[in-house]
């Protein structure tokens, strides 16, 4: 797929791996709208990027509608949407202080799950309504999983299962949606420089990034905008979990 002058909507653009991800797709030429609930730190790089700053909270129905709204009428519909929100939380099932609250639990599913498969419900209406460019295809849904979903460690268990969630959509997605033209793939990152990695780690130190068997250090989030760039040009890649990690297991 062309990024000249294609809509492209990438949520949690505030920060980390989606803010990266939105630079690199202007940089591509693409018409970025960004989503997150963080307005004024996505409203700094929307301006120095010529992109939209949409202020939504992705997990809720009619917060995500009027987003979409927003971008369609400013870009047109999309044809590439970049699913980035995501929260770490690292909690043990039962701990000093007793089990680990069901709210908890609730609230990553929601941020790291629920809103992943609410963008892409409404994603999904849009791309099927354009017409298909030469390769056949309408659009791309790319979403962000976690080599926790596969390995989670001891306090990630509510984090793993958001995780896995989105893997496990991965798949039956992309066959739903195959024959309207429509990919859906995942991006699983291991140890990357973000909030969401300083969130669960709590103890972060050189002596992570050296179990990584290469390279040594933790992932640059321009690697994982890179690795975007390389699944939207493409079309081969669909229904699959790639894992962006140096060869890191835990």
């Amino acid at each position: 797929m062309d990024l000249w002058e294609c809509p492209a909507v990438v949520t949690g653009a505030a920060s980390g791996l989606g803010a990266e991800t939105a630079r690199y797709l202007a940089e591509a030429g693409a018409k970025v709208a960004m989503i997150d609930i963080d307005a004024e730190g996505m409203q700094k790089l929307a301006d120095e990027i010529g992109a939209l700053a949409i202020q939504c909270d992705v997990a809720d129905s009619a917060s995500a509608e009027q987003a979409f709204a927003k971008a369609r009428e400013a870009h047109g519909p999309a044809r590439v949407l970049v699913n980035c929100v995501g929260r770490g939380h690292f909690e043990p099932i039962f701990g000093d202080n007793g089990p680990m609250s069901l709210e908890s639990f609730r609230q990553l599913v929601e941020v790291n799950l629920i809103s992943t498969f609410n963008m892409m419900r409404l994603a999904a209406a849009d791309m099927a309504k354009l017409p298909p460019l030469l390769t056949g295809e309408r659009g791309l849904i790319l979403s962000t999983a976690s080599v926790s979903a596969y390995e989670g460690q001891v306090g990630e268990a509510a984090y793993a299962a958001s995780k896995g969630g989105v893997v496990s959509m991965i798949l039956p997605a992309a066959r739903e949606l195959g024959p309207l033209g429509i990919r859906v793939v995942a991006i699983a990152p291991g140890l990357f420089g973000t909030q969401t990695l300083f969130a669960l780690e709590k103890d972060l130190d050189s002596r992570l990034a050296r179990q990584i068997p290469f390279p040594h250090r933790f992932g640059d989030p321009a690697e994982f905008a890179m690795l975007v760039l390389h699944v939207i040009k493409n079309v081969m890649i669909n229904g699959s979990v790639l894992r962006l990690d140096g060869g890191y297991h835990r």
